[in-house]
């Protein structure tokens, strides 16, 4: 087992920029139970300081390669268990890197359903095959009059039998897989058509309607956008290599050819040169085109979930409004407003619902209610709803506001994404159990101002819905990547134990869903918690429990000054050396950066902890308990600018960043509709990644440039002249083909090829 972890282990190293040893640690904790925030920020030294980063990689690598080495030593078994296993076999089987690989070798031997190339051997052509194989001068047709029988009724029913035989052999050649599938990764290009008469239909796949671009550059955003198209039947996908070539043996065929020595010697070599054509066209040219879109496919959504996963991060770790009196309002135009109060430790208050807008048009009725509720409860915030009606329910406070005297409340449209789905939800029902469905979500939209983190992670984050075909990706994937997103944001901020809900704890590392609420039940039976100690009595919480969790929960004003840093309660002596060294109160010490910047770390490493825990715990007393997220500020949206008909180019606008694709960022400027700043108008310079220049939260200034009512699309733009960036030094290699295609071409790609396509892509 310990030989097996350093192999992976130096795998993986080598994919993380790491050491073996490290990887290896790494492993061990994690094989223990140890989270990846618990690792990260209290194992520096037992993995030579993996960030979290590199530790999530290692996480999803460890799990695919241990997959591999299951499925080899699967393999080994079957191999060895019909007597075929040969040395130079078990080598290559022992090498093999990829999931690809492996099957590839094991082809030949996988049990398999009667084939064509069996039944030909059952009726005695092996020989004929084999003969044609040995001596390539020696005339097909005439071996196989030898070999008519009465199943084999003539010359070309045996010629047709060795054919099968000898297509099988070449299609089972790992070797000369992989060559023609790094081939078909070089040259392939992946064409859409629309499907004829579904034009209309279609119209929001109308990019795609005649679109070829090479398959080895095309963006993941494009691929699943085509691949949803095809599934929607509004377009047909092909993949097709050397179509352009004009030599009659195609490219393929002649790697084939060269694989197997198969050269103009005599007539055996010039039917086995068909055979290397019939092979790829009917046999090859299909699996391995499945194979590249279920590549492409694979590609596109890892892309997709890395998109998703930063948006979200962006999202959770957005500025808190923080701790004061709030009230959230969920728009709605014929059902009402509806109105929820909370205080500022995000505790309900008051809920209501009011009716400005048609049938009842209660508007001063409203703002008076409103208006009082503010009064009743000194409210400093106001989050309304970005849906249906939000524009309108902006106007009516702000004019409600003009008419308070004194200091107003701060008014803030915030993205109610998720919210309904929440109302909805077991978790809501546990916390309101007598509240209307359609007033929990104006607490939701009350309480993500305060403190987003803590109330989105009480939504599934799939529901959030800052991804790009996030329905189209592998689920288990994505959901495994946005877990993994927010248990990384809950402990990099860190939990207040007497404040946080069951949901919220249960994503602080080591804790599960039980365990967070069996701390809420102890927290309500007993009251607050004066210590981190108090944790360990906890029904069911053990040891193992608090040395994984105790360091992100913060027990402010307790006992223990120390339990409302991020410093692990096992560290406290290291700590309290260094308090003594600077023969200061620890109260007064923390926060005094001039002292502690003063002191030098090396002087208090022990025998367990080292320099980088001794950095941490000074960094960490200079601004104990510090957040990591941004200070809080919001967008102003235009007066008067509230529907995508007021747009008009080249109005300048201030708005919010909702999401951040692979080929923009989506903005929110209050028209109910979001603006797509492309990547090449995010700057006046290239720019790759859009994430290199904002993320979801950001509040930009765009201008507009175009305004497609009909198709709901607004483009936008950061540039200052709105031009074109300007391209990358070796130019945009990922850009598609312009290549028209005639009705008849298109309609020919269609046949094998395109049934195959359609059996293996088609999801249920």
């Amino acid at each position: 087992m310990a030989a097996d972890i350093r192999l992976l282990a130096t795998v993986i190293a080598a994919e993380i920029n790491a050491r073996p040893d490290q990887a290896v640690a790494a492993i061990g904790l994690l094989d223990e139970g140890a989270t990846v925030p618990f690792i990260a920020r209290y194992r520096k030294e037992v993995t030579g300081g993996l960030d979290d980063t590199q530790l999530r990689n290692l996480a999803e690598r460890l799990v695919y390669l241990r997959e591999l080495e299951a499925r080899r030593s699967s393999i080994v078994e079957s191999i060895n268990g019909q007597g075929k296993m040969t040395d130079e076999l078990a080598a290559k089987i022992g090498k093999a890197a990829t999931k690809a690989e492996l099957e590839d070798l094991y082809l030949p031997y996988k049990p398999k359903r009667r084939t064509r190339a069996e039944i030909a051997r059952e009726r005695g052509l092996g020989p004929l095959a084999e003969a044609i194989w040995a001596d390539r001068t020696l005339d097909p047709a005439k071996l196989a009059e030898t070999f008519v029988t009465g199943e084999v009724t003539d010359v070309k029913v045996a010629l047709d039998g060795a054919r099968d035989i000898i297509a099988e052999t070449i299609s089972e050649n790992a070797d000369l897989l992989k060559k023609l599938r790094q081939h078909m990764r070089d040259g392939s290009v992946l064409k859409a058509r629309v499907v004829d008469g579904k034009q209309e239909a279609g119209a929001k796949f109308s990019d795609y309607f005649d679109h070829t671009e090479r398959w080895a550059t095309a963006p993941g955003h494009r691929a699943l956008a085509m691949l949803r198209g095809w599934n929607e039947e509004f377009l047909t996908l092909s993949i097709e290599v050397d179509a352009d070539d004009p030599s009659p043996i195609k490219p393929a065929q002649r790697i084939i050819a060269m694989a197997f020595d198969i050269r103009d010697k005599g007539a055996a070599d010039r039917f086995l040169m068909d055979v290397a054509g019939w092979t790829w066209r009917v046999k090859l040219s299909v699996s391995l085109s499945l194979d590249l879109m279920r590549e492409m496919r694979e590609r596109a959504e890892e892309e997709a979930i890395h998109v998703f996963a930063r948006n979200l991060k962006d999202l959770l770790l957005a500025a808190p409004a923080g701790s004061r009196a709030t009230m959230g309002l969920d728009p709605g135009i014929r059902t009402g407003v509806k109105v929820a109060i909370v205080d500022a430790t995000g505790k309900l208050l008051e809920t209501t619902t009011v009716y400005p807008f048609p049938p009842k048009n209660d508007i001063r009725g409203t703002q008076a209610e409103l208006a009082a509720l503010i009064r009743k409860h000194n409210v400093e915030l106001i989050s309304i709803g970005n849906g249906t009606g939000s524009r309108e329910t902006e106007k009516l406070v702000a004019d409600m506001l003009a008419s308070l005297p004194g200091t107003k409340p701060t008014k803030v449209i915030v993205s109610e994404a998720g919210a309904s789905v929440y109302s909805a939800s077991e978790t809501a029902a546990l916390e309101f159990p007598g509240l209307d469905v359609s007033l929990r979500g104006a607490v939701s939209i009350a309480r993500r101002l305060q403190d987003p983190l803590a109330e989105l992670v009480k939504i599934e984050p799939k529901s959030i819905g800052v991804g790009q075909y996030q329905h189209d990706v592998d689920q288990n994937k994505l959901s495994r990547s946005l877990d993994a997103v927010v248990e990384d944001a809950v402990n990099a901020v860190g939990v207040d134990l007497n404040m946080a809900s069951a949901p919220l704890l249960a994503r602080v590392s080591g804790l599960s869903r039980s365990i967070a609420e069996a701390i809420v039940a102890h927290r309500d039976q007993n009251g607050a918690f004066t210590s981190r100690k108090d944790l360990l009595k906890v029904a069911r919480l053990g040891n193992r429990t608090f040395e994984q969790a105790a360091g992100f929960l913060r027990i402010p004003n307790g006992k223990e000054p120390l339990d409302a840093s991020s410093v692990h309660p096992e560290a406290y002596g290291v700590a309290k050396k260094i308090v003594a060294a600077c023969g200061r109160d620890l109260r007064a010490l923390m926060g005094d950066s001039a002292t502690l910047k003063a002191l030098d770390p090396r002087k208090f490493i022990d025998e367990t902890f080292g320099l980088p825990t001794v950095k941490d715990i000074i960094a960490e007393l200079e601004k104990p308990g510090r957040d990591p997220r941004p200070s809080f500020k919001t967008a102003t949206f235009a007066e008067g600018i509230d529907e995508i008909t007021d747009l008009k180019p080249g109005m300048m606008l201030e708005g919010t960043v909702t999401n951040v694709a692979a080929f923009g960022a989506f903005v929110d400027i209050g028209v109910h509709q979001d603006g797509l700043v492309h990547v090449s108008q995010l700057a006046d310079r290239f720019v790759k990644d859009p994430h290199e220049v904002v993320k979801a939260g950001d509040v930009v200034k765009v201008r507009v440039v175009e305004v497609d009512v009909k198709r709901k699309r607004i483009g936008l733009t950061m540039r200052k002249d709105g031009g074109e960036a300007p391209p990358p030094k070796n130019g945009d290699r990922g850009k598609p083909m312009n290549q028209k295609f005639s009705s008849t071409e298109n309609k020919s790609s269609q046949g094998a090829l395109g049934a195959a396509l359609a059996a293996a892509l088609k999801r249920g």
